[in-house]
């Protein structure tokens, strides 16, 4: 956002329990730290300007206290995968749903005009694909009821409250500044950079809907300035599969020309909660988000690190998710805004 206008600001709400303040360097290298025990929080932020405050969305007093000023909450804290939230449910539970009410109230008090709520895919539970927005949620794991549940207070704040909420479902993201996630792309390259054994739960035919981090960027980017979009749930994804040995066979190559040359993979029993087949789609006149035609995982170690974009397969190649509604505009808007990210555990 910054690189794009850099007449917006940007103010981080980070418990540090994974980023780190060497990660914010790396995107902002003269970034001001605060502090929530200040005795006031400045409305006023510099343009172009990003600042730091150590904190945690369950802290509901400190939540409301960074929200001074903002204009725009961009919640991506969260307790994410399945894994950890069937091994402790209860602390996914408290994150996502008590962190996501704290942030939502700091936006009510604080008159924030819009937030966006980053969910996922696992409110659906399992299905046949394509998954579109108006498909009824079935959730199978802890993680998709909290995620579903952020979803619900996120359409609640906006009929109650008015306070203007668009939750994205965000499909399996990779690309560079993703190398913390826990999802199926960085945990391959990284088993393989540590020499660990790559793990495939199952028979590796599952699928998922593949979005590089640039397009997700611009998909919040669209979700935070798009006017008509105030109380919107939207796929945020490609519209094109991409099984789990698919992957594996676009990764280990490139891996190889990395110089790392010993992949070893492996096949193990389901996970629990884990999800069904996925692609990200929409139904016949859905309001939906999509990546402008372009599908499908076709890059993975170089892109990762480097920081280009992948190939696509079909489409039209440029990558750009719209908002899509009759005539709904798919441009952002000029004004400059403050904006306020939240993060916790990666997203």
């Amino acid at each position: 956002m910054l690189r794009d206008d850099e007449q917006h600001s940007i103010r981080v709400l980070d418990n540090l329990s994974v980023g780190t303040r060497a990660d914010l360097e790396r995107v902002a290298p003269s970034y001001e730290e605060l502090s929530l025990g200040d005795d006031e929080i400045e409305e006023f932020l510099q343009d172009g300007g990003v600042q730091l405050i150590e904190g945690d969305v369950l802290d509901s007093e400190g939540a409301r206290k960074a929200a001074t000023g903002i204009d725009v909450i961009v919640h991506l804290a969260a307790n994410t995968g399945v894994a950890p939230s069937v091994e402790d449910p209860r602390h996914d539970c408290e994150t996502n749903v008590i962190g996501t009410l704290n942030m939502l109230e700091a936006a009510r008090h604080q008159d924030v005009s819009r937030f966006v709520l980053a969910s996922s895919g696992a409110p659906i539970g399992e299905c046949d694909p394509p998954i579109h927005e108006e498909m009824a949620p079935d959730p199978k794991s802890p993680y998709g009821a909290s995620k579903l549940a952020g979803e619900g207070y996120c359409s609640a704040y906006y009929g109650s409250f008015n306070v203007e909420t668009v939750a994205l479902r965000f499909g399996n993201v990779y690309g560079p500044l993703s190398s913390h996630k826990s999802s199926v792309v960085a945990k391959f390259i990284r088993w393989a950079r540590d020499g660990k054994v790559s793990e495939i739960y199952g028979d590796g035919h599952q699928t998922c809907d593949y979005i590089f981090t640039e397009d997700l960027v611009r998909a919040i980017r669209l979700a935070a300035t798009t006017s008509d979009v105030r109380g919107e749930l939207f796929q945020i994804a490609t519209n094109s599969e991409t099984s789990i040995n698919e992957l594996v066979d676009a990764l280990v190559p490139m891996l190889r020309e990395a110089g790392i040359q010993d992949v070893e993979v492996t096949n193990t029993e389901p996970r629990v909660g884990g999800r069904a087949p996925q692609l990200l789609g929409h139904g016949q006149g859905a309001i939906h988000a999509r990546v402008g035609g372009a599908g499908g995982f076709d890059g993975g170690a170089s892109t990762y690190g480097a920081g280009s974009r992948p190939k696509r397969r079909g489409g039209d190649g440029r990558g750009r998710p719209t908002m899509i509604k009759g005539s709904r505009p798919n441009t952002l808007g000029g004004a400059s805004s403050r904006t306020q990210v939240t993060r916790q555990m990666p997203c």
